[in-house]
C-alpha cells in the first residue's frame, strides 16, 4: 500500500471518531441521501426493461488468456444462444470476458461498474445505453439481485463472496425468490463447499436443503444447462 493509500486510509479512520455537531450531520447525510435515491433511480429505470438475464460475477484480477476468462467468456456466448442477456460488474478480468462473450453472440451486455480507487475500469464490451456506475456497493448489490434471473459465480476474491453469500442468504431467508446459482470450478471451491458441510451444517447453522441454493460444475454447458433445467421446471422460457 502506497503513503497516500496509507493517508487516505489513516483518515478514514480518524473521522469516524470527529465529533460532528447536529448541523453538519444532517447536512452531509441529507446529501448522501439524495446521492443514493438518484443512483436506484438511474438504476431502475435503465435495467427495467433489459429483459431476462444472468449475472456473472468472478475476480477482476483474471488474465486474459487464462482457462477462468475463457470459460467466462463461453458461459456468456452460450447463454446469450439460449436467449438470456448478461450482467457483470462492468470491470475487467471475469467481468470483461462475460460482456465479451454477450458482445460476441450480438445480445445484451449490461455493466454495472463500482468506483474503486483501484482495478475498476468498465470494459469495452458492454453496451454504452447498459452501463451504470456506482458510488455505493449495497445500490449495486440491489441492482444485480432485482434484475438476474440467475448467478453464475467463477473464482474470485472478496468481492466474489460477498455476491455470493449475499445471494444465498437473500433465498434462504425468504427475501427474494429462488434462482438458479452456479459455481464454476470444481476445483477452487471444493474446499469452501467442504467447509459449509462440515462446519456450517454440522454445527446447524444452516440445513441441509439449504445446500441445494447452489450447484458446483466444472464447464460453461454444464452451467448453462443449471440454468435451462431450472426454469424448464416451471414451464418458462428465456423470453417471460
Amino acid at each position: 500500500m502506497s503513503n497516500i493509500e496509507d493517508k487516505s486510509a489513516e483518515d478514514k479512520i480518524l473521522q469516524a471518531f470527529k465529533d460532528r455537531d447536529w448541523s453538519e450531520i444532517k447536512s452531509d447525510d441529507s446529501w448522501a441521501i439524495f446521492k443514493i435515491m438518484s443512483e436506484f433511480v438511474e438504476g431502475f429505470e435503465k435495467l427495467a426493461k433489459i429483459g431476462p438475464c444472468v449475472s456473472i460475477f468472478g475476480s477482476a484480477r483474471t488474465k486474459r488468456d487464462h482457462e477462468h476468462y475463457k470459460t467466462a467468456e463461453e458461459i456468456a456466448a452460450k447463454l446469450v444462444r439460449h436467449g438470456y442477456g448478461v450482467i457483470t460488474g462492468g470491470g475487467p478480468g471475469i467481468m470483461e470476458a462475460g460482456n465479451k462473450g454477450a458482445h460476441s453472440e450480438g445480445g445484451k451486455s449490461v455493466g454495472l461498474n463500482i468506483v474503486l480507487p483501484f482495478e475498476q475500469f468498465n470494459n469495452i464490451y458492454i453496451d454504452r445505453d447498459k452501463l451504470l456506475t456506482f458510488d455505493y456497493f449495497y445500490v449495486r448489490k440491489v441492482m444485480f439481485v432485482k434484475y438476474s434471473q440467475g448467478f453464475v459465480v467463477l473464482p474470485g476474491g472478496f468481492g466474489t463472496m460477498d455476491e455470493l453469500f449475499e445471494a444465498l442468504t437473500l433465498i434462504q431467508t425468504g427475501k427474494i425468490g429462488k434462482f438458479p446459482i452456479v459455481l464454476v470450478g470444481k476445483d477452487y471451491w471444493s474446499g469452501l463447499v467442504d467447509w459449509i458441510r462440515s462446519t456450517l451444517l454440522s454445527h446447524q447453522y444452516i440445513n441441509e436443503e439449504d445446500l441445494s441454493l447452489f450447484s458446483v460444475v466444472d464447464t460453461a454447458t454444464e452451467a448453462v444447462k443449471v440454468i435451462d433445467d431450472f426454469y424448464s421446471k416451471y414451464l418458462l422460457s428465456p423470453n417471460f
